[in-house]
């Protein structure tokens, strides 16, 4: 992905002697920067034309297989449309949500919101995830119905349906084939080909069920898929209720970031260490850094660069002290 126009204030480092002193001799200074993402203006760019082609096409085809699934009464193209649009609610929250967070930009003078409107990509994913849920209980409560109830099956509908899904599926992968080097394209190549072997899967079922009439297949299969979709979910659900609350990314270990600040030359210790999510992208990271040092603006360019190079924070706040500052010294 590509923004029209983006500010990088990485190398921009700022140190502040209160009172006109050196740091050395008073208080503490404070470095603050914006690593990639932290702005960005001009046109909104929510991706390339492959990722817009994926969720359009596969869109269509969800709503085509939902109606496929309740038309014929097959659990299996219901659970294979649901994990469809995993992939389809992935692509519109990425979308839709950043949308909003550049929308709403970052530290806006005078406004209520000062980290903009970032953490709406969260809330998109743990809305993804709950609707997710949702769904895998209803298939989950007709496919054990149909267990004691089986359903007269169309076989030739399921196996046509589902292997149309393969094709879009397989088709959409091969877009992003060339594009391992980025993560985005990765993780869209990867999504894709399993669903298309999903839907591989469906069309095999519905041979399956017409060359021997056992209609127990499908509700069968829907509920693996289920377990496929859940076992996704169950890990989109944990990491969006964590950044919800403000936990550290799981990409991030907090503990190795605390150490690798305190062998920075001339650090002493660290406190009041904080890393959080500023959206599903951006993390943002305040510490306050004790320190023996006499070039305070060298050693925040060093902080910052540790912070962005070793564990891709972006937004670091650093407060360099001479002597231990509580963030509450009345506490």
């Amino acid at each position: 992905m590509s923004a029209a126009h983006t500010h990088d204030h990485a190398d921009h480092d700022h140190g502040h002697d209160h009172a006109g002193h050196d740091h050395s001799h008073h208080g503490h200074s404070h470095g603050h920067s914006h690593g990639p993402g932290g702005h960005n203006h001009g046109p909104v760019d929510t991706g390339d034309w492959r990722y817009a082609v994926a969720l359009l096409i596969n869109l269509a085809f969800v709503v085509c297989e939902f109606g496929a699934g309740f038309a014929v009464n097959s659990t299996a193209l219901l659970a294979d449309a649901g994990h469809n649009l995993t992939d389809v609610l992935g692509l519109a929250m990425a979308g839709g949500a950043a949308l909003l967070a550049r929308m709403g930009g970052h530290g806006i003078a005078g406004g209520r919101r000062t980290y903009g409107l970032g953490k709406a990509t969260v809330l998109a994913a743990l809305g993804n995830a709950l609707l997710l849920i949702f769904a895998c209980g209803a298939i989950v409560f007709e496919a054990v119905r149909r267990f004691n109830d089986p359903a007269p099956i169309h076989s030739t509908t399921i196996m046509v349906v589902a292997g149309i899904g393969f094709v879009i599926n397989l088709g959409t992968a091969l877009l992003f084939i060339k594009s391992q080097h980025d993560l985005n394209a990765r993780g869209a190549y990867l999504h894709m080909m399993a669903d298309a072997g999903v839907s591989l899967g469906v069309v095999l079922a519905g041979g399956l069920m017409m060359l021997t009439g056992w209609s127990i297949v499908d509700p069968i299969v829907s509920l693996i898929i289920v377990a496929a979709i859940m076992w996704s979910t169950w890990g989109l659900l944990k990491d969006s209720v964590n950044l919800a609350v403000d936990g550290a990314p799981s990409q991030v270990d907090v503990a190795k970031l605390e150490t690798a600040l305190k062998t920075l030359p001339g650090v002493t210790a660290v406190h009041d260490l904080h890393v959080w999510a500023l959206s599903t992208t951006e993390t943002a990271l305040t510490a306050h850094l004790v320190h023996e040092r006499e070039d305070a603006t060298a050693l925040l360019r060093e902080a910052q660069a540790l912070a962005k190079t070793r564990f891709s924070i972006g937004h670091t706040t650093l407060q360099l002290e001479t002597e231990h500052l509580p963030d509450c010294p009345n506490c």
